[in-house]
């Protein structure tokens, strides 16, 4: 039998009935996995689907089985190297898993903009939610909001309401500062993420409690937020103090601004200045000097969280997750300590 030619509409599961000759209510049945159809039978509809190019209706199917087979994610920043690439690492799993991601980013992190990215996700059905918003209001309005699916963040935030998979931010900084320290380095800076973040509050923690560990002076953190452009403002403010030989910088981006404003003064790095930054995004290894960092591995802790969702919402019993321990990746950028800066008075 050949297939229908109305080129004027999408094939329909009746089209797919006629042409594996069965009932549309056996295609219906294969569609959704039912045990009682025979392997020849399941074949031959899916043989038709395929000859077709059918593709089921999601909002139909959702109506019959009440699974909409969709997972959400709740984004900020997604355009940036850590959430752009563990959304596509969730993609890529949910897919293996046969599920689809639906993701809404916040343009806006007010209460009432989180809210309304929440809602938009709840309308789609969704089974689940991975966060990728790092904030601590959005876990806030999260929990205000009752959504009534599981929901994973990539990010620790201590609550007791959802599971959180991520990077051990702490000791990552910790890493890094020390690695400083044990060069020499005793006049550190740090450059910090946004102070709502709870990524850039980690980092800094780590950051302090090595600077304690080693009993030297603190220089006060410079806020910041996240971007080269910020990461050159801050370099080319610190090059009037020099009372300091080392930075670490809470991710790559600041850091390649601070390196490019230090060059623009007239300083070597490193031989006069170390900076080290955080994330390992790919530029790392192509800047000049190469840049050391702290390495996240993004597409295993996206394809992580998918695998913890659907645990819970397949039902399974909870279970208790281990920090991803990140690695220092030492490169051009840090060197042992130079003769100290002339205006360092301590």
């Amino acid at each position: 039998m050949s297939p229908p030619q109305d080129r004027g509409r999408a094939p329909s599961i009746r089209d797919v009935a006629r042409l594996a000759e069965v009932s549309h209510q056996t295609v219906s049945r294969v569609l959704n996995d039912h045990p009682s159809i025979r392997p020849e039978t399941r074949e031959r509809v899916l043989q038709a689907m395929e000859t077709l190019q059918y593709r089921p209706n999601r909002a139909a199917r959702t109506l019959v089985t009440s699974r909409s087979n969709t997972i959400g994610v709740l984004a900020a920043l997604s355009t940036t190297y850590g959430p752009a690439t563990s959304i596509a690492a969730i993609e890529d799993a949910a897919r293996e898993h046969g599920y689809h991601v639906n993701t809404a980013n916040l343009a806006d992190t007010s209460p009432a903009g989180i809210a309304d990215a929440i809602e938009h996700l709840m309308l789609q059905a969704i089974e689940g939610l991975v966060v990728i918003a790092p904030q601590v209001r959005v876990f806030e309005v999260l929990a205000a909001s009752s959504i009534g699916v599981p929901f994973v963040s990539l990010q620790s935030t201590g609550r007791r309401d959802h599971l959180a998979l991520s990077v051990d931010q702490v000791t990552g900084a910790r890493r890094a500062t020390q690695h400083l320290i044990g060069l020499g380095h005793r006049e550190i800076v740090h450059l910090a993420g946004p102070q709502d973040w709870i990524e850039a509050e980690a980092r800094m923690r780590g950051f302090l409690e090595a600077i304690d560990d080693a009993e030297l002076g603190l220089h006060p953190p410079i806020l910041g937020d996240w971007t080269a452009d910020f990461g050159y403002y801050a370099g080319s403010e610190l090059v009037r103090r020099r009372d300091f030989t080392a930075v670490f910088a809470a991710n790559d981006e600041m850091a390649i601004g601070l390196m490019h404003a230090f060059r623009d003064a007239g300083l070597d790095v490193p031989g006069d200045v170390s900076v080290v930054g955080f994330d390992d995004i790919p530029v790392a290894k192509h800047v000049a000097p190469t840049l050391t960092t702290v390495y996240q591995d993004f597409h295993e802790i996206g394809r992580r969280a998918v695998a913890l969702l659907l645990n819970q919402v397949h039902g399974a019993e909870r279970i208790e997750v281990e920090d991803i321990v990140p690695r220092l990746v030492v490169r051009g950028s840090t060197a042992p300590v130079a003769v100290r800066p002339a205006s360092v008075a301590r």
